[in-house]
């Protein structure tokens, strides 16, 4: 037996829960409408306990009915959130900015060794490579060599010492300096691409040996702990330098680096937008004003666990630490690493942040009215504040996006572009920018500024190992914060300080032991012409004793001479028609 219900009592009846709880709007009349038809054509029963079934079809048309009627019902709720319907501002509105958080520094910042005692450009070079880092890299090199001589029988090893990989870093801070095609030419004599100091210094053969054969860990302790337990040594002590010797001001930038690097071990990224296109990643933490490398990381590949917040976000968390930093600073930031939940917890710790954003990110506004589009006027903004965080657009040539948790959305302030006339002459003009552009185009300006100086005077080579890549860049990141450290403490002196280039010039003679002149500072002492062996026997004056003329080898031309210079201890030929020992005095 059937019952067929009205059609307003079961509207009735639907809706009396509702309406009692009262924590719903009553619906509004067009979907009441709606709501209307669909009752009419559905045709909806009730069935009492009878012997005949019911169509399936019926059952399953109800059941769909009260599915799309009850997600309908919720959906207006969601849609009525203030966070959600609020439209975009322009620059009409007004916008405040939330308290900023004071800055509280754990140190005084600035450089943290004697300002106005005299600091030679390897002295703060050896504040990042200490001799016992060194005296380290030289213990494994050799226990290294030993251990593969059987690979380079063509090259005798001898013991490395603590000064002579000094000199060896030296020499890869001049091949930055002096660009030539190939290694080969650094060594080359008489020939066009000739220059003097490599030869002065080390052999090719020495030098070549010892690249090859570097090693930054111990390898009778090497054991698969970690990825980076080949660079594990000299790594931590680089980090705990750049934290020591230099505290930083209110403004940091969060930045990534590439180093180009061929070793297929799972950890090369590829990024277009950088100068080397694909290689090791690393993430770093820097001073915006300076430049200084405070702290970075080598990112490993994809973790064995899934991390709750994404990548960018754990990146960020682990660069800053207000156990060392301090309270109060300002991080600037690209479009990789920001979002909301990130900005949210820095605010929680009493840190500004600042950076473009990608709608797609969780979080950010999309779909609102009055939003900007292609056709805006350049100059035009649309601002949004959500809690602590304000989002921005702004049209330039194209839209910006910028999020802040520390700037008012636009203060009155401009910038001047060059526009196209009608008579296609370009003119300036001065068009509205919002406070967040202006404050991450000046801290950031889309490049990171100690990127710019490690770029500038690299000394990045074409190697296999990724370790020695690392290395390599180890040594830029020492010889570029030591750069700035002379820079600071010569403002504090109020003295000009030595221009980038001329600080490296001077930094590579100090650790080859020359004179700018290119002459071994051992030189000027008295120099004379000594036999290598005093023989006792008349007759084996000729032979007894006898080296190769290390001039000569430097020509190709090698020759026996039992002379040497007292002073250099360097076996040189003197003859009535070839003087080596005057030659390589000069």
């Amino acid at each position: 037996m059937r019952r067929l219900l009205n059609v307003e009592r079961l509207a009735q009846l639907f809706f009396e829960p509702e309406e009692a709880e009262g924590d719903v709007e009553p619906e509004s009349e067009p979907e009441s409408e709606d709501f209307d038809d669909e009752m009419d054509d559905l045709g909806f029963v009730l069935k009492e306990e009878s012997e005949e079934e019911e169509p399936p079809t019926r059952v399953q048309s109800a059941t769909r009915w009260s599915a799309q009627t009850k997600g309908r019902r919720g959906s207006p709720a969601r849609s009525r959130s203030p966070l959600r319907s609020e439209p975009w501002k322009t620059m009409e509105d007004t916008d405040t900015a939330p308290a900023v958080s004071r800055f509280q520094p754990r140190r005084a910042p600035g450089v943290q060794v004697k300002r106005l005692s005299p600091q030679s450009p390897k002295d703060l070079f050896l504040l990042f490579f200490a001799t016992d880092t060194v005296r380290t890299v030289c213990s494994n090199t050799n226990k290294n060599a030993a251990k593969n001589k059987d690979l380079w029988e063509k090259y005798t090893w001898t013991e490395l010492e603590t000064e002579e990989l000094y000199q060896f870093f030296g020499l890869l801070i001049y091949m930055s300096l002096v660009s030539l095609p190939s290694l080969r030419d650094y060594w080359r004599q008489n020939h066009i691409f000739s220059v003097a100091l490599p030869a002065k210094v080390m052999t090719i053969h020495r030098f070549r040996s010892i690249f090859r054969n570097i090693h930054l860990s111990d390898p009778e302790e090497d054991e698969y702990k970690d990825k980076l337990f080949r660079v594990r040594p000299l790594y931590d002590d680089i980090l705990r330098a750049c934290q020591a010797y230099y505290h930083p001001t209110r403004e940091l930038i969060v930045d990534e680096r590439i180093e180009a690097a061929t070793a297929k071990t799972g950890m090369a990224r590829h990024m277009k937008d950088k100068p080397a296109k694909s290689g090791m990643k690393l993430f770093v933490l820097a001073e915006s004003n300076s430049g200084y490398t405070l702290r970075f990381s080598i990112h490993t590949g994809k973790p064995v666990t899934a991390s709750e917040h994404g990548l960018p976000y754990d990146v960020v968390m682990n660069l800053i630490e207000p156990s060392w930093l301090g309270t109060g600073y300002h991080i600037y930031m690209d479009s990789f690493y920001t979002s909301p939940k990130l900005f949210r917890d820095l605010a929680s710790m009493e840190f500004g942040a600042c950076g473009t954003y990608r709608e797609s990110r969780k979080g950010c506004p999309r779909g609102r009215a009055n939003a900007l589009t292609e056709r805006c006027e350049r100059g035009s903004v649309r601002w949004i504040r959500e809690g602590p965080i304000l989002f921005v657009k702004w049209m330039d040539t194209q839209e910006v996006s910028v999020c802040s948790t520390i700037h008012p959305a636009f203060s009155g302030k401009t910038v001047q572009r060059r526009v196209k006339k009608r008579d296609r002459r370009r003119t300036g003009r001065d068009i509205p920018c919002p406070t967040p552009v202006m404050a991450y185009n000046k801290n950031m300006g889309g490049v990171d500024p100690s990127d710019q100086l490690i770029q500038y005077l690299s000394t990045r080579r074409r190697t296999t190992p990724w370790c020695r890549t690392m290395l390599l860049h180890f040594l830029d990141i020492a010889t570029t914060n030591a750069f700035i450290l002379h820079r600071e403490m010569s403002t504090a002196k109020h003295v000009q300080p030595t221009e980038h280039r001329d600080f490296m010039v001077e930094l590579v003679c100090q650790l080859c032991g020359t004179d700018t002149a290119g002459v071994p500072q051992s030189r000027r002492a008295h120099h004379v012409p000594v036999p290598i062996v005093t023989a006792a026997d008349a007759s084996r004056k000729a032979s007894k004793g006898r080296l190769k003329c290390k001039q000569c080898r430097q020509v190709d031309n090698r020759s026996d001479t039992p002379w040497k210079c007292q002073a250099c201890n360097v076996p040189l030929c003197l003859v009535v028609d070839r003087n080596c020992f005057l030659e390589w005095h000069k």
